[in-house]
């Protein structure tokens, strides 16, 4: 290979970027004596070259020669002593941490494991890639989280089988930008997808083995690069801007991009694993290691390792990789997977920890949606409400408690309008709003709603690990038949039940998020543990949208209704006072039934209000709450009163039909129905008159809308 120029270059940016004329290379390594980049030929072979120029432990040069497309990687040379933590071996071709695109794959090859192993032709490449994109004036929708709705969905699990979509654009990102995708997404009236993993990362060696694959991606390396298996274009760094190009289409639909990242661990797994980047860069710098025996790791992930946050470097790898996805690929926030695990300075979980605090400061990231999973699997690693105020959590407590509610276990009442009403108990004290509850039901770690509702067990023999694997509590029941059935009774109390679910997530206060394909009935066989089926048991059957065409619409009919109402998707929690004259300031206020009547109330079936007795009645499984729209004292985007119809939700987790008892005049003379659960689509044609009864068949939801019209102002 012909010699190459080689410049000092600067210690930032860190990683390989092209300014138009050359790149420069930068990579930081504390323990390193000596660093080589090496530029990766087209047939393969290697051309060292030394970095002489080291800042602050950071290895740089410009080479003004190399151009977008070359494969690189580094190797380092310093110290291998595993008992003192210490893994360095320049046989290794190590991946650049701050790598914006990699090619190539892993092979099974036991050199990846084996010190003094020469990985070159074994692993995976850097590539460099060409920063310069059309984004043809893009801005992000910088949606309120009040008017969200999240939808979690996998790349390739939502493309993968969709008739309208090319071949060759299944699976990828441009299958997700294709109009068949956003115009469904559209339709559900979902404002932001949630994608699971897109950083590059790597197939487990145990599950290649098994002739499986990490089909999740909870495995990442490449904290700045999307997964390269998802470009329909297989050139090398095409996914960069297959990437951009998808978030563009998304953008221009009004539909944010959220990123499920994996910032707590890393694929290099515990002190078995392969070594491919920062294990063989500085191990002791970017991992916890056993503080009385630094040959293993730390692992509050259930993966063999952690990141060490405690260490600047780290630290700022992640900062970097969030304003790179933010200022670079144009993403609009990100859910931190087992984000307890960030907040580890020492061994408990600490909320005002660096990261954190890096964070609230941060004018970049700090601006997006950021969403906490609140736990890890360490000691003290459950959460819930406690992170700090600029953050969202996904609500597991939502999730038992819907679950729980609807398969009739008793004791539920009060915690479930608790949950129903945006949580405050978890997020009022520390100054955040009903929308910092991420409201879910089901999700991609667990059954999904059709499974919820068909299996009492998980059932994940395919995952090839006994069926150890996966929770065992799933707080689901499968309506008197394990499985799949043709019984006319068991069917249609499942699709009962899942109607039940879904409406109570889009009536809910907080931040809804739906799982991809509940909508239209997917199911995973009664596997809760999908992570490894990269096939038909974990895509998107689009088929099953003709066999579940009712549950679509009902669930576009809930959606559609939580988006009309703003009492529905309330910016502040409920405080059940009645409404006073200034709050309700506007026209003709004083002449709406139940204006001052307070903002929500809780009645009995039989219609009195809901007493401290009542609540605690554990064998209780029903009540009905009154939603005021009169009395909504939070204004506008512009200042404004905000107005709205006024609801009563009946909710019966009975096993038998209930009389309900609707309000008396003071609260409305005429009710209508604006969702039944008891109709395959929700539609129902019926009124009701105050202080008459409604009968709710049993486990139903029935929505009311109060039908008197606004009276004009004097």
């Amino acid at each position: 290979m012909t010699p190459l120029g080689v410049w000092p270059g600067a210690a930032y940016p860190l990683g390989a970027t092209y300014d138009g004329a050359g790149t420069n290379f930068s990579v930081f390594s504390e323990v390193a004596e000596r660093v080589e980049l090496c530029l990766i030929d087209r047939a393969g072979g290697e051309h060292r070259i030394p970095l002489d120029e080291v800042d602050g432990y950071v290895w740089h040069a410009y080479l003004p020669t190399v151009a977008p497309g070359r494969r690189y990687g580094f190797r380092v040379h310093g110290p291998y002593d595993p008992a003192r933590g210490l893994r360095c071996d320049s046989s290794k071709l190590l991946l650049d941490p701050y790598g914006k695109a990699f090619a190539g794959t892993f092979t099974a090859d036991a050199t990846l494991h084996t010190y003094g192993a020469d990985t070159l032709g074994h692993t995976m490449t850097g590539v460099v890639v060409n920063p310069y994109f059309d984004w043809a004036g893009d801005r992000p929708p910088r949606r309120p989280y009040h008017e969200t709705v999240i939808y979690e969905a996998h790349v390739k699990g939502l493309t993968m089988a969709h008739p309208a979509i090319p071949r060759r654009l299944r699976g990828t990102y441009a299958g997700i930008a294709h109009p068949a995708i956003i115009d469904h997404l559209l339709s559900l009236g979902v404002t932001a997808i949630e994608l699971m993993p897109v950083h590059q990362f790597l197939h487990d060696r145990i599950l290649l083995d098994r002739s499986l694959r990490n089909y999740w991606g909870y495995n990442s390396f490449g904290y700045l690069a999307p997964h390269h298996e998802y470009a329909a274009d297989p050139r090398a760094g095409a996914a960069v801007t297959e990437f951009k190009a998808m978030v563009r289409a998304l953008h221009s639909a009004g539909i944010e991009v959220i990123l499920d990242v994996v910032y707590n661990h890393t694929g290099e797994g515990n002190h078995l694993g392969p070594t491919i980047g920062l294990r063989g860069i500085d191990n002791a710098a970017y991992y916890r290691l056993a503080e009385d025996d630094p040959a293993h790791y730390m692992d509050y992930t259930g993966t063999g390792n952690s990141l060490n946050v405690r260490h600047p470097h780290t630290l700022q790898l992640i900062m970097d990789s969030l304003r790179y996805w933010i200022l670079d690929m144009h993403v609009d926030g990100f859910r931190f997977d087992l984000a307890a695990t960030l907040a580890r300075e020492l061994h408990d979980v600490d909320r005002l920890s660096t990261f954190f605090d890096l964070v609230q400061q941060d004018p970049v990231v700090s601006q997006v949606k950021l969403i906490a999973e609140p736990w890890d699997v360490g000691e003290g690693g459950y959460q819930v409400g406690n992170f700090p105020g600029l953050w969202t959590e996904w609500n597991g407590k939502y999730r038992d408690t819907v679950r729980d509610y609807w398969r009739g276990r008793p004791a539920t009442l009060g915690e479930f309008a608790s949950r129903f009403t945006g949580s405050s108990d978890l997020y009022e004290a520390t100054g955040r709003r009903p929308g910092a509850s991420i409201n879910f039901v089901t999700a991609h770690d667990g059954f999904t709603l059709r499974d919820l509702v068909s299996y009492n067990d998980k059932h994940n023999h395919a995952n090839g690990e006994d069926n150890r694997d996966g929770e065992d509590y799933n707080r689901s029941w499968n309506c008197g038949i394990e499985g799949p059935t043709d019984d006319p009774e068991v069917c249609a109390l499942r699709d009962r039940q899942s109607r039940n679910m879904i409406a109570t997530l889009a009536l809910s206060q907080g931040t809804p998020m739906l799982l991809h394909g509940d909508e239209i009935g997917r199911t995973q066989q009664g596997n809760n543990n999908a992570y490894c089926q990269d096939s038909p048991v974990s895509w998107m059957d689009w088929g099953a949208a003709q066999k579940y065409a009712d549950l679509l619409t009902f669930t576009r009919a809930a959606f559609a209704l939580r988006r009309a109402h703003p009492v529905f998707r309330r910016r502040r929690f409920f405080d059940g006072r009645p409404g006073t004259p200034d709050e309700l300031r506007g026209a003709g206020s004083d002449e709406l039934p139940g204006a001052h009547a307070g903002d929500i109330a809780w009645f009995t079936p039989g219609g009195t209000e809901m007493t401290t007795a009542d609540w605690n009645t554990g064998f209780a499984r029903s009540l009905a709450v009154f939603l005021n729209g009169e009395a909504i004292a939070e204004p506008g985007p512009r200042g404004e009163r905000v107005r709205d119809d006024s609801f009563l939700l009946c909710f019966n987790a009975h096993d038998a039909p209930l009389e309900f008892a609707v309000p008396g005049p003071e609260f409305g003379a005429h009710w209508t129905v604006a969702l039944d659960c008891s109709t395959p689509t929700g539609r129902a044609d019926a009124t009701y008159s105050a202080a008459t009864t409604v009968a709710v068949p049993a486990r139903c939801l029935l929505v009311l809308r109060r039908s008197e019209s606004t009276p004009i102002s004097r």
